[in-house]
């Protein structure tokens, strides 16, 4: 059969992605799965054969998101009734067979940590999986196909938390910690640098709180980046999302000894305010973070900072939420996300005495305010200087393109002869309000 019988004759799969990196590293893991049962990913939901939903949990009105995505698609399952419609990630392992008794036209369900079995669930046509396997799922997926990827990737190297913050859903969707062995995450590493990726960005719901096996015994993530950082042809490392009480010594200085490992750290915070925090179960206090901020500026002194906030918080006053302001000052965020509070079900917090709404609208917009200012303020700081661009894609106006500094921005350059993957020096000209503009070092 000729290559281009085989493309027409492929099954078409259309996907979905909600939420956060670790979905988007999970949705091409699912793809790489259902490749193997001769599917083909295609950007048109109307010719798929199956459309699957892969949900985030965090945001707020996740599941009626969710709900309101299927109803659109009840149309079209009833024009093609053999069409399969799969929901997976966090909705799927909280809501379960909830999700296949309010919409029908659901055939499969699958939980993140089950996602290894939707070839078979997809074969038999229909079925729930919101277990948590004992056997390890990235040892069941089939190996990538060996096509050029972009230049920078994501890679997953521990899933789950033990943290149990109270406003938090990710340790009864996601499960407890478990951290990938060394070899594991080494062989995928070196198997990426292999098809042209430059940079990687280790993914987990508390990525710093990995410990994984490894020679010798159980190492700390600090060791993991720099025997990662010893793959050649490998020139960046990125990592996300941490905790402020899993920055360990040797992580700290992974920043300080590293080349590899970007000047960029996203390190929540949620509240400046010891009394929030406690009532959070963050255990660690606002003091902390900032002793813990000098020391990571003492390792790395041009590092970028950001953080994420919760706003209106049960139980939150207007000096907590000053205490939080005070803390953004003393700090100095290159960029934060920031949310008003929303209850998850079956969180410690759901059913705790809600701030008054606008109250907490007003307190976040004066926060978003401050961040807003900071972020501007870091970006105008990087106007004439040098720094590294990787280019992932060509930009809109002819010869341009477009790619991420050191920092992690994104940044425009005119490079009528450069090519996606390249990784130049540029020295910056100017500042917007999301992105940077530079110009090629000669």
């Amino acid at each position: 059969m000729t290559d281009q019988a085989t493309s027409q004759a492929a099954k078409k799969l259309f996907i979905k992605t909600y939420g956060c990196q670790m979905n988007v590293y999970d949705s091409q893991r699912m793809a790489e799965a259902m490749g193997a049962e001769g599917y083909v990913l295609t950007e048109d939901q109307s010719e798929a054969d199956m459309v699957l939903l892969n949900t985030c949990h965090i945001r707020e009105k996740a599941a009626e998101k969710l709900y309101s995505d299927l109803g659109r698609l009840k149309p079209l399952k009833a024009e093609r009734p053999d069409l399969k419609i799969g929901v997976a990630g966090c909705v799927a392992q909280a809501e379960g067979e909830e999700i296949q008794r309010r919409m029908p036209i659901v055939d499969l369900v699958v939980g993140p940590q089950a996602y290894h079995r939707l070839p078979a669930m997809a074969r038999a046509g229909r079925g729930v999986d919101t277990e948590f396997p004992a056997e390890d799922k990235f040892e069941h997926l089939p190996k990538s196909p060996a096509t050029r990827r972009a230049p920078a990737a994501f890679l997953t190297v521990q899933e789950g938390c033990d943290k149990f913050c109270a406003f938090c859903v990710v340790p009864y969707t996601r499960g407890a910690e478990v951290s990938r062995p060394v070899s594991r995450i080494l062989a995928e590493a070196r198997d990426l640098v292999a098809r042209g990726v430059r940079e990687i960005t280790l993914l987990g719901q508390n990525v710093n709180g990995w410990h994984g096996e490894g020679q010798g015994g159980e190492w700390g993530f600090g060791r993991l980046i720099r025997a990662i950082a010893e793959i050649d042809g490998l020139d960046r490392i990125r990592y996300t999302t941490s905790h402020p009480n899993d920055m360990a010594d040797d992580l700290i200085e992974a920043h300080r000894a590293e080349p590899k490992l970007m000047p960029y750290l996203h390190l929540p915070v949620q509240s400046g305010s010891d009394r929030i925090l406690k009532a959070m179960n963050r255990k660690h206090t606002a003091e902390h973070y900032l002793r813990l901020i000098d020391r990571i500026r003492d390792a790395r002194p041009d590092i970028v900072m950001t953080s994420d906030f919760i706003v209106g918080f049960p139980g939150e006053t207007d000096q907590d939420h000053r205490d939080t302001l005070d803390l953004v000052e003393k700090v100095g965020f290159g960029m934060a996300y920031s949310f008003k509070y929303s209850p998850r079900p079956g969180t410690p917090a759901y059913d705790r005495p809600e701030v008054d709404s606008a109250l907490a609208d007003a307190r976040l917009q004066e926060l978003q305010a401050l961040l807003t200012r900071q972020q501007k303020a870091t970006q105008e700081g990087m106007v004439g200087r040098e720094m590294g661009v990787l280019f992932e894609k060509p930009g809109r106006l002819p010869g341009q393109m477009v790619g991420k500094s050191d920092y992690l921005h994104a940044v425009f350059v005119d490079a009528p002869d450069a090519k996606v993957g390249d990784l130049v020096r540029v020295r910056i000209k100017a500042s917007s309000s999301n992105s940077l503009a530079g110009e090629l070092i000669a």
